[in-house]
C-alpha cells in the first residue's frame, strides 16, 4: 500500500438491511403493522465502499461475513459494484445483520446485531495493507470491534495515507485513534455524545471543542443543512441542494464514502465535503441505503 493520490481502503462493517416501512415506530410492549419486508445489502463500511465506488473510485475492502444465507448476497452486491474483496473473509457463524424501520418522513430506527463483523481481527486488518493497489485513504467506523480500526489506523499511518473515522455508531474512543483522525466525521448527535453536556450544538463550537480534544480535522453532518468542515487554519459552513427526502437510510456513509473518495483525489477538506453533501443528498431520494446511491452523473448541482 501506498501514500500515492488514487485509491481507498474501507475497513468496516458488511450487514444485511432487513427493512419495513411503518406508519409509527411501536411503543413498548406494542405491535404496528408494517409493509413487506425489503432485503437490502448494507453494513457502514460496505455502504461507504459502494458509495464511494459508484462515484469513479478505486475501492477495497476489508471486512468479515458469515457462512449463513446472507453471505454471498453481501460479497456480490460489493462485487457487482466493483469493490475489491480479497480480503472480505468468511468466518463460521452468523452474517451482520440490521433491522431497520423507516417512517412516513423518510427517518429511520436501527438494530445492528454485528455476527461475523464482531470478528474482525487486527491481524486480518494488517493482512489487507499488503498486495493492495495504491489506496491515499482508508475509512472505518465503529460496526466493527476497536481494535481493528485502531489497526486501520495503525496501517494508515505506516503507509502515508490519511485515516477517516467515522464515529459512527458512537462510542468513546482513545485519544489516540482521535488524534490519527484527519477527518473525524460525526453528525451533530454523535459529536454530543463524544463532548457531553458542556459544548452547544451550534457546528463551529462543536468542531472546536473536537479539534482541542486531538483530531487533525473535523467533519460535522448536518442533515438537510449540509455539513460543517473544519481543520486547524478555518472552518467552513458548505450547503445541501433541497430535495424531497424519501428514507434517510445510508446517507451518512454515501457522504463519507463520497468525502472518502475526492480526497484520495486531492480535494482540500472544505471542497471534499461540499461534493460529499451532494452525494449525502441525492442518497435521501431512494429507498433503501446502497440501492439509492448516485453514480457521479447523477449527483445533484
Amino acid at each position: 500500500m501506498s501514500g500515492a493520490q488514487g485509491g481507498v481502503l474501507v475497513v468496516g462493517s458488511v450487514n444485511a438491511d432487513l427493512v419495513v416501512t411503518v406508519a409509527r415506530r411501536p411503543g413498548a410492549g406494542e405491535t404496528v403493522l408494517g409493509s413487506d419486508l425489503a432485503t437490502f445489502p448494507g453494513g457502514k463500511g460496505a455502504n461507504q465502499a459502494v458509495a464511494a465506488a459508484r462515484l469513479g473510485a478505486r475501492v477495497a475492502f476489508a471486512g468479515r461475513v458469515g457462512t449463513d444465507s446472507f453471505a454471498q448476497f453481501l460479497r456480490g452486491g460489493l462485487d457487482r459494484e466493483g469493490v475489491d474483496t480479497r480480503h472480505l473473509q468468511a468466518v463460521p457463524g452468523p452474517s451482520g445483520v440490521a433491522l431497520i424501520t423507516v417512517d412516513p418522513a423518510g427517518d429511520n430506527s436501527i438494530i445492528v446485531s454485528p455476527g461475523a463483523n464482531a470478528r474482525l481481527a487486527p491481524a486480518h486488518v494488517a493482512a489487507a495493507g499488503a498486495g493492495l493497489d495504491a489506496a491515499s485513504v482508508v475509512s472505518a467506523q465503529l460496526e466493527i470491534p476497536l481494535a481493528a480500526v485502531t489497526a486501520a489506523a495503525r496501517l494508515a499511518a505506516g503507509a502515508g495515507a490519511r485515516f477517516i473515522l467515522n464515529l459512527s455508531p458512537a462510542a468513546q474512543v482513545p485519544a489516540g485513534l482521535l488524534a490519527a483522525a484527519d477527518p473525524l466525521v460525526v453528525n451533530e448527535h454523535e459529536a454530543a455524545f463524544l463532548l457531553g453536556g458542556d459544548v452547544p450544538r451550534a457546528p463551529g463550537r462543536q468542531a472546536g471543542a473536537l479539534l482541542a480534544l486531538g483530531a487533525k480535522s473535523v467533519v460535522i453532518t448536518l442533515g438537510a443543512a449540509g455539513a460543517y468542515a473544519a481543520d486547524a487554519g478555518r472552518g467552513t459552513l458548505v450547503p445541501s441542494p433541497a430535495v424531497t427526502v424519501v428514507d434517510t437510510t445510508g446517507a451518512g456513509d454515501a457522504f463519507t464514502g463520497a468525502l472518502a473518495w475526492r480526497l484520495s483525489q486531492g480535494d482540500a477538506l472544505a471542497a471534499a465535503a461540499a461534493f460529499a453533501a451532494r452525494v449525502g443528498a441525492a442518497a435521501v431520494t431512494g429507498r433503501g441505503a446502497q440501492s439509492s446511491y448516485p453514480a457521479l452523473a447523477g449527483v445533484p448541482a
